[in-house]
């Protein structure tokens, strides 16, 4: 399907979250968006399409409401997966290794014995001070490699992978060291003196595709989230001008806990929120009554029954690929969704006819926690966790239905197209 070769162009140029942000904007300019710098005055004007990024990792999109006071339809999603830093090279037994720092909580013998990319930003030294450019070491590949079976004959057995032993990758051969800061200048477009500083690391090189007997399952790197901000920009482009706001929001650093100044724990969203009221006359009365009219989609995958491993799922609310979109529960609010973000959701998508299947963490298993409960000490407006049912989350290549990507892209698509008004706390009005 053309959705899903989309799905696989976007997550294929989205190597880093540098990359994704970049993605992201090509796509938005091409809509109609502009740019804005945070550094400069914004002129805005009711109905104005706009974007603006942070730490070139972070992207915020948003379209002006008409007046003051309207609220804003959002959604959020991440751009960083599981990954490992480099640090730089160095020699090792007659190899130029890339030395590397791992990043989120990601399964690390999935990145074995596989070719994998070096992208990310070389910071460059210009006539007018320092330049970050985008780079990707195209047609160069590092490699983790396992040790033989022979030498460690217990691996099957249970291997723990320990990153400064099993996880250094080779680069080259001996004496490479400047190889690779001339292939970094290269990409870079400048000289191996004039880098400064990088920002880099190892992706999987894998293309999107299909898999099983009727091509009904999709094997991907960095679904997790690639795919919601990916399906959630979908719905965001396709929805027609309306009275309230709508934004859009990719955040870096999800997979360490959000604790950044590009994360959803910094004022990224809150800036762009109070920048935008102001640009609309807002006052202190105006911007309260946006923030209890406002809802946020908090967009990241949930996991699918295993089928070796079903006991690890709630019994009492299995998730299956091809099922539906996830919406996400949690007692103690590590999702967000509660009885009426939850029906709200189930509303639009019962109109736009997308299956929902809700997620529950086995009672005596904590799940991991996402955007929302951490966004929400930011900017307090009602939530919905939601997501792809997927398999072998933060796997090197992970696994969601074929079918599921087009009804998450509907669901979206509907979020941001209908009307809904808030008449009073819990009541709202719907309308697509």
């Amino acid at each position: 399907m053309a959705i899903h070769q989309d799905l696989f162009a976007y997550i294929e140029k989205s190597p880093t979250p540098f990359h994704a942000v970049a993605e992201s904007a090509r796509r938005l300019e091409q809509a109609g968006f502009a740019a804005l710098n945070e550094t400069e005055n914004w002129s805005l004007v009711p109905g104005g399409k706009y974007y603006v990024t942070r730490n070139q990792s972070s992207l915020i999109a948003f379209v002006m409401p008409q007046t003051a006071g309207e609220g804003w339809r959002m959604s959020a999603a991440h751009s960083d997966s599981p990954s490992f830093k480099v640090k730089g090279a160095s020699q090792q037994a007659g190899f130029t290794m890339l030395n590397t720092e791992g990043y989120g909580g990601m399964i690390r013998s999935a990145w074995l014995d596989r070719p994998l990319g070096i992208a990310g930003r070389v910071l460059v030294k210009t006539e007018r001070g320092v330049k970050s450019r985008l780079v990707n070491l195209e047609g160069v590949s590092a490699v983790i490699p396992h040790l033989a079976i022979h030498f460690d004959r217990t691996v099957n057995d249970g291997h723990k992978y320990d990153l400064k032993k099993d996880m250094q990758a080779i680069f080259a051969g001996p004496d490479k060291n400047a190889c690779y800061t001339e292939l970094l200048a290269r990409a870079a477009g400048c000289t191996p003196a004039e880098i400064l500083g990088t920002d880099l690391q190892l992706y999987c090189k894998d293309k999107g595709q299909t898999v099983g007997g009727e091509a009904e399952f999709l094997l991907c790197p960095r679904l997790d989230d690639l795919g919601c901000a990916w399906a959630t920009l979908w719905g965001f482009l396709g929805a027609p001008a309306s009275r309230q706001g709508r934004v859009w929001c990719l955040f870096d650093n999800e997979e360490v806990g959000s604790g950044t100044r590009q994360g959803a724990c910094g004022s990224f969203l809150p800036d762009v929120l109070a920048r935008a009221g102001q640009a609309l006359g807002e006052n202190e009365q105006d911007r309260r009554r946006a923030l209890a009219n406002s809802l946020l989609l908090s967009a990241d995958n949930g996991h699918a029954i295993h089928p070796n491993f079903a006991e690890m799922n709630d019994a009492a609310s299995p998730v299956k690929l091809n099922g539906g979109v996830v919406l996400k529960f949690n007692a103690s609010q590590k999702y967000t969704t509660n009885g009426v973000t939850g029906a709200l959701f189930h509303s639009l998508c019962d109109t736009a006819k997308v299956p929902v299947q809700e997620y529950y963490n086995r009672p005596d298993l904590p799940g991991g926690s996402t955007l929302g409960n951490l966004l929400g000490a930011q900017v307090s407006v009602p939530m919905a966790d939601i997501g792809l049912p997927q398999l072998a989350m933060h796997s090197c290549v992970e696994m969601t239905g074929a079918q599921d990507v087009q009804w998450l892209a509907d669901a979206c698509a509907a979020w941001f197209r209908a009307d809904v008004r808030c008449n009073g706390d819990g009541c709202y009005q719907v309308a697509l």
